[in-house]
């Protein structure tokens, strides 16, 4: 499928990989429509920070996709949907696990349901690594167990599950697209990339992060964009859950150290007992093996990870990215 001249909706277009995917569709010839949650505001998240041009040329329209009639209006007349909207903050699913299940799992069944009656051509639904828990084995592949060590996690598995469904059910053609994680310019504070750096930019001097030993995968946000527009392009794609990733992992305290070389050598790191999860739902190890995705799409990481840090800094050393960051409040 090319993208070129497609009719394509985002939806959480108006967050962290959201925003950059609606840019990186219309580099590609799309014509861009945007889901963003509605609030009584009027503000439209990151996608608020794009260039005018680039923005006039998205169609923005702010709802919620746990409203079933809402989503059908989004879905209308378009051919390809990428579904990125979701609640995704791990220790705010601890306190609100409802909140959780309404929209990552009613909102994807929303989006599966409207794609298969109006005639969508393509559906990409965003899973997360989190849906494999602590690693049982590494690298990770597509067929690695499920465990849900947090509500969060919990709540994508069965969003997975039911996308999966509903190819097997009524064939919608259907694509389970799975990102380990993902950094770079706009990412919330939740997330460590950002809390790390937003406090070095900031000056402070002893860092608060939580546990230390995890590792992660991490991929830079352009090339996740990119996987998400091969997997689309891609016909063998369908049906199929692919993970993508850099195939490389790095320790959470080795990750931070390196943010403090770039930034202040002189920081120190702490540990913050509130940023630690409950010892059963740490996620001890991530990495992932990409060998499906680089076989159907030829799709690898072009972005290393000291180039993708020393961009995300960078955009943080920006006064008017900083504010936007609570560098002081623990974001959960």
């Amino acid at each position: 499928m090319d993208l070129a001249g497609k009719r394509v909706l985002v939806t959480g277009a108006d967050g962290f990989i959201g925003s950059h995917l609606a840019e990186a569709l219309l580099e590609a010839g799309a014509t861009v429509r945007a889901l963003t949650l509605y609030n009584s505001f009027g503000t439209w998240g990151w996608l608020d920070t794009l260039p005018g041009p680039t923005l006039d040329s998205i169609e923005v329209l702010p709802g919620d996709v746990r409203d079933p009639h809402g989503v059908r209006a989004a879905l209308r007349d378009v051919d390809v949907a990428f579904h990125l909207a979701a609640l995704i903050a791990i220790p705010y699913s601890y306190r609100s696990p409802d909140s959780y299940v309404d929209t990552n799992v009613r909102g994807t069944l929303n989006i599966l349901q409207g794609a298969l009656d109006l005639g969508t051509e393509r559906v990409l639904v965003t899973s997360t690594s989190e849906v494999f828990g602590t690693a049982l084995r590494v690298p990770i592949d597509e067929r690695h167990p499920r465990q849900g060590q947090s509500p969060y996690s919990a709540t994508k598995i069965a969003a997975d599950a039911i996308a999966e469904a509903f190819h097997r059910s009524f064939e919608l053609p259907v694509t389970i697209a799975r990102p380990f994680n993902t950094y770079g310019p706009r990412q919330s504070a939740r997330a460590v990339i950002p809390t790390i750096i937003a406090q070095l930019v900031a000056g402070r001097h002893e860092i608060r992060v939580g546990a230390q030993h995890p590792t992660r995968d991490f991929t830079f946000v352009e090339d996740t964009c990119a996987g998400f527009m091969a997997l689309a392009r891609c016909d063998a794609a369908v049906g199929r859950d692919v993970n993508m990733g850099s195939g490389r992992e790095i320790s959470i305290g080795d990750l931070a150290r390196r943010l403090i070389t770039l930034v202040d050598p002189q920081a120190q790191l702490a540990c913050d007992e509130q940023r630690l999860r409950p010892p059963a739902s740490e996620v001890e190890r991530l990495l992932a093996d990409t060998t499906l995705m680089r076989e159907l799409t030829g799709w690898s990481p072009r972005v290393t990870l000291d180039e993708g840090l020393a961009r995300t800094v960078a955009w943080f050393t920006d006064p008017a990215n900083l504010e936007r960051y609570k560098v002081d409040l623990y974001n959960v």
